[in-house]
This record gives C-alpha cells, structure tokens and sequence, in this order.
C-alpha cells in the first residue's frame, strides 16, 4: 500500500469530527493498509484516518516493540476509563517540531469494528492507551494540545509556527 501525507495544522478537516463506518468493506481496508504503512513511515504509535484527509471514523494502533501488530478499529468508542493517570509525552505528524506532556487514563476498554466487521471491546494500557485516546480524540476533531490550558496551547502553537518557519 502506501504511505499518505499528513495534513497540517489547522487544515480544518482536523478540526471536523469524523463520520461513522457503516461496514468493513475492502476500501476501509485498503484505508487501513495505508494508515498503517504512513503511521510506520512516521515512525509513530498511532493514526487517525483524518490525519491524512479520509474524514471516516478510522484509526490504528501499534505500540508493540516489533511491529505488525496494529488493531484495526472503526468506529472505536470509550466504555470504561481508568481512574488512575499515566502522563506521556505527545505529539502528532500534523503539528510537527512540537510535543508536550499530557495526563490520560492508563487504561482503558474500547468498543470498535474490527477487521472482520465483528463488535470487539479491548482493553489497552500504558502506551496502547494513550495512544488509542489520542486517536479517538483525532476522530472527534480534537488534537492532544487541546487538554493544554489556553496560555500553554497557544505557546505551543507559537513554537510550532516558528519551527515551520525555519
């Protein structure tokens, strides 16, 4: 498959929340392939299809330490948060040259049509999870800066400015 662009911020497509997925059908897994082969390309953790234009509630994650391990969800949806906290460092390929730390449960399970077109609930922890939050945060139109406070946000937005200018 192929290794798609990211979109920039703030291309609005990645401030729109994403339609549902009807049914897995051999496009959305050609969708996939391709999300997995530009989330491989990045390197990164995790993607959400409307990080490369495709406005479809998509996204994959591998945080496995060898690869080829990616979850193929659609429609992936938050049944159960764990109460306590893990903080990670967080970025995305759509706001380059910047990162910040934010806090997310460290575990949670997730509803979401797998490959086969089943209803599977997972759980994820550590890594899986905050990368499967950050995902779905992308499909509802939201980036990992928005849980900054406003002043933190918009210093980050200033620094990733001048790094694009550079």
């Amino acid at each position: 498959m192929t290794a798609r662009a990211c979109l920039p911020w703030p291309d609005r497509r990645l401030r729109t929340p994403a339609a549902p997925v009807d049914a897995i059908t051999d496009e959305i897994r050609a969708i996939w392939a391709d999300m997995i082969d530009t989330m491989d390309a990045m390197p990164g953790v995790g993607l959400a299809a409307p990080q490369i234009g495709v406005m479809l509630r998509l996204a994959v994650v591998d945080a496995s330490d060898t690869r080829g391990q990616a979850v193929r969800m659609a429609n992936p949806m938050i049944l159960h948060a764990s109460d306590r906290m893990r903080a990670h460092e967080e970025a995305s390929p759509n706001l380059p040259g910047v990162s910040a730390v934010i806090k997310r449960p460290r575990a949670v399970t997730v509803r979401f049509l797998n490959a086969d077109g089943e209803t599977e609930d997972r759980d994820f922890v550590n890594i899986w999870a905050t990368s499967v939050q950050h995902q779905i945060d992308h499909l509802n139109g939201r980036l990992y800066f928005h849980h900054l406070s406003p002043v933190r946000r918009q210093m980050l937005l200033k620094k990733a400015q001048k790094a694009v200018r550079a």
